[in-house]
């Protein structure tokens, strides 16, 4: 025991415990879009598939119930969980080759983001690659390890040319416009 824990103990006096904060729910947090929320929502139920290897429609039936899932946007969740699980394999293949290890390496968490960040850029084309890409780097964030929303980024960066080549071409023209 160290000279500060003798004393604590000593004058009946102990700190304070560190507050804690508690993780955030999918769908409780104020103020995020109700596609930001289909996204939250989707994670979850991607990981269940990914590590629980449950089937979406049983995934699909237990998150509806989950507190928030009504200020989701449910057409959106729909097209994420079910369009990145009938569609695995094909964004498997994608995002393989810009990857540094085996897809087993990466974490579930991650993989599932980079699944919904490439699904929406091949499929969803009404939401922009930025903003799909920005959602997915802050999914990671939040509900990743410390510095997965960085591989997350690499890899959704990689492929955007790819995917959405006129859309990065426009944005990069309109980048050096502005200088």
């Amino acid at each position: 025991m160290n000279a500060p824990e003798t004393s604590a103990l000593a004058t009946g006096k102990v700190a304070p415990a560190k507050t804690v904060k508690p993780a955030k729910a999918p769908g409780k947090t104020p103020g995020k879009s109700s596609r930001s929320r289909a996204r939250e929502f989707a994670l979850q139920a991607l990981y269940q598939r990914l590590v629980g290897k449950n089937e979406a429609a049983d995934i699909d039936v237990f998150t509806r119930d989950l507190a928030g899932f009504h200020k989701a946007d449910a057409a959106h969740y729909d097209a994420l969980l079910y369009g990145c699980t009938e569609q695995s394999a094909d964004l498997d293949k994608l995002i393989l080759p810009l990857l540094d290890r085996s897809m087993a390496e990466i974490s579930p968490i991650e993989h599932a983001v980079m699944w919904m960040g490439v699904y929406e850029m091949k499929h969803c084309l009404d939401v922009p690659w930025r903003v799909s890409l920005n959602e997915c780097i802050e999914l990671a964030k939040e509900f990743g390890g410390t510095d997965g929303h960085k591989y997350v980024n690499a890899v959704l960066e990689g492929l955007a040319p790819k995917l959405r080549a006129a859309e990065v071409q426009a944005d990069r023209e309109a980048g050096r416009a502005r200088r």
